[in-house]
């Protein structure tokens, strides 16, 4: 592979404005849009030499055969005219909605001679008001059912309303007392706008002198022995409050904004919509976003807004808050500006309530990230694709039945642990979890060689070992020191269970070639698999192989090895920061005036880890640079007292 494109144009030929460039095949197929305050330093980021680009990107500069740009004035232009060509052209590279459903809203038909309200999917019907999105659907009939207590308009459709009005007989939602429009002969058409138009102020502000204003004139109905007009009052005021009280309080009164919680790994988003009508949460939705390129986030937060008040014709409210400012936020905002008709601020929150808004939409869009990925692999025939995806990938003779990744972690070099994680036909096994304590390594591949010398150990004896009663007491040993250690979980039996089939290492081909030295010297060469997960999830690196596998973007694999990536990660994070609770040297740490070369001369000079912590305070001081009150001090903190 060549370090540069060789058809790419002249750095002089690009023009240093802002406009939109396009990326094509061979066959002229449309693969990317992008726009550009400055086309020139963009571009020069594609051209950089490949083995520096991420692989994605990579892969799709190597795919085009032609790029080319157009030129606008603004980058308020250049937003727009990007944001028409990927809905136009849908190019396979630019980030893609994978919404696995459409949500409901309330929405009233204003451009009607006699509005209605209903509940529709449907985001394109002219001169509708919509509110929402709820949900589940019967959120807003309940919803509905609330606010044509209050507000009585028209329900029935548009059918039913023209036979009514050209007969003079009342609809039939109108005979049953279930639609309150002209067609049911109790009002007139500018009497029913009106209310309408009462309907439509208080979903969107949530007035609460409306329900003032109903006490009052139940309270004159009482007044004047109109009993029955006041009872009816009286239940509309309590619709009211219903409604109110279902709505949750999360800003003050005169808030009105959108709230994005966005949370991404290196494949996919997950977005959280907290939509709040003054103060209160008035509609919730999320969605997942399929990243084929590794875009910026603040590119991420521009393609979402884009796509919801562009695409689906969301109105926008006056303060749009997300997590990333996009580079173009004002050209950007000025675009929101125009769609909702009256100024958008485009904003992060950076204190008080806007900021714990923010915080739980990101811990609800983190929640549907993971249950993403989970439905994804937990699923049968997924979990299978994903398997013999794998198999296929790695060149295996059978599916790998049973995976077991490895990571490693440490803290600037003590602390070392290593971590096992095993998943058998695709979900964690989480009994058969290991954690290695390393005592001394030069670096992740010397780790790595180590663990699984001590892991490959093992296989035999399993195997040769008679069945463990489940219902038998087992312990492991958890001291730091011990030869062969491997702290577990309390787990039913001690084995390690069957052989695996493929051998997953957090890493690249450096770490591959420690694993692979581990199996020569364990006499397990050409038993297992050993496949190593870069660091972007997009590569897998085999022994003795100069290029990586690719996993396509679609495969159920790459979501798998993802998991296991993710999940060997955790373990090994975890078992690091609990071992720091009663490593040497993080204890020493804390003594004033004892940093990393006095913690290697006390045990220098003690010859043992156990022969420091029993130490008294006089035998500390024979110790160059340890004096009687810090001897004390670490006394206090390492001494037997403290464990």
């Amino acid at each position: 592979m060549t370090s540069y494109l060789e058809w790419r144009p002249k750095s002089s030929d690009i023009p240093t404005g802002p406009g939109v460039y396009r990326w094509l095949d061979s066959d002229g197929r449309l693969l990317y849009v992008g726009k550009a305050k400055n086309l020139r330093a963009r571009l020069a980021n594609y051209f950089a030499p490949l083995e520096t680009l991420h692989e994605r990107t990579r892969r799709m500069v190597t795919s085009a055969a032609e790029v080319t740009w157009t030129v606008v004035n603004t980058e308020r232009e250049a937003l727009q005219l990007e944001y028409t060509w990927i809905q136009e052209y849908s190019p396979p590279y630019n980030v893609r909605l994978k919404d696995d459903k459409s949500y409901p809203y309330m929405v009233v038909t204003l451009a009607d001679e006699s509005p209605r309200v209903m509940m529709t999917r449907n985001h394109k019907i002219r001169g509708a008001r919509y509110f929402g999105p709820f949900p589940k659907v019967f959120a807003v009939t309940e919803a509905m059912s609330l606010m044509l207590q209050v507000f009585p308009i028209r329900t029935c459709n548009d059918t039913n309303y023209r036979r009514a009005m050209q007969t003079g007989k009342p609809c039939f939602a109108g005979q049953i007392g279930k639609c309150g429009g002209p067609c049911s002969q109790k009002v007139t058409i500018a009497e029913h706008r009106a209310v309408v138009d009462k309907f439509v102020h208080f979903m969107e502000t949530y007035d609460r002198s409306v329900a003032d204003e109903l006490k009052r004139e139940m309270n004159e109905a009482a007044q004047e022995f109109r009993y029955e007009d006041a009872a009816k009052l009286r239940d509309r005021i309590q619709a009211l409050e219903t409604l109110l009280e279902k709505s949750a309080v999360v800003l003050p009164d005169s808030a009105d904004a959108d709230v994005y919680g966005i949370i991404e790994d290196e494949l996919s988003a997950a977005v959280q919509l907290f939509a709040v009508r003054n103060g209160r949460v008035r509609g919730v939705r999320g969605w997942v976003l399929d990243k084929e390129l590794d875009v910026a986030r603040g590119t991420l937060v521009q393609q979402i807004l884009q796509d919801v008040y562009g695409e689906q014709a969301q109105r926008p409210a006056r303060e749009v808050i997300v997590p990333t400012l996009p580079d173009d936020a004002e050209a950007l905002a000025e675009v929101l500006t125009e769609i909702r008709g009256s100024r958008v601020q485009l904003k992060t929150a950076q204190r008080g309530a806007k900021v714990d808004v923010l915080r739980t939409a990101g811990i609800n869009a983190m929640e549907a990230l993971k249950q993403y990925k989970l439905k994804r692999t937990a699923d049968f025939v997924a979990r299978t694709d994903a398997l013999n995806d794998l198999r296929d990938a790695l060149g295996m003779s059978e599916a790998p039945l049973r995976i077991e990744a490895y990571d490693v972690s440490h803290l600037q070099g003590t602390g070392i642990v290593a971590s096992m994680v095993v998943f058998e036909d695709g979900l964690p096994k989480k009994r058969d979890y290991r954690r290695f304590n390393i005592a001394d390594s030069t670096d992740d591949t010397d780790s790595i060689y180590q663990t699984l010398m001590r892991r490959l150990a093992r296989l035999d004896e399993d195997e040769a070992a008679e069945p463990v009663d489940p219902t038998a007491e087992v312990t492991v040993s958890d001291d730091p020191e011990a030869e062969g250690t491997v702290v577990a979980p309390v787990v039913q039996q001690q084995k390690f269970a069957y052989r695996p089939q493929l051998l997953l290492i957090d890493g690249g081909q450096p770490q591959v070639a420690a694993a692979a030295r581990a199996l020569r010297d364990s006499g397990k060469e050409g038993e297992i698999a050993i496949a190593g997960i870069a660091k972007r999830l997009e590569e897998l690196w085999l022994p003795d192989d100069p290029f990586p596998v690719i996993l396509p973007r679609s495969s159920e694999a790459l979501f798998l090895v993802q998991r296991l990536r993710d999940e060997a990660h955790r373990f090994a994070i975890t078992a690091q920061r609990r071992s720091r609770k009663t490593d040497i040297h993080t204890q020493l740490s804390e003594v004033p005036g004892i940093g990393p070369a006095r913690t290697k001369a006390l045990i220098r000079h003690f010859g043992s880890v156990k022969r420091l912590r029993e130490a008294s305070a006089q035998e500390l001081t024979a110790v160059p640079g340890i004096g009687l009150e810090t001897a004390k001090l670490i006394v206090r903190t390492i001494g037997k007292k403290s464990d």
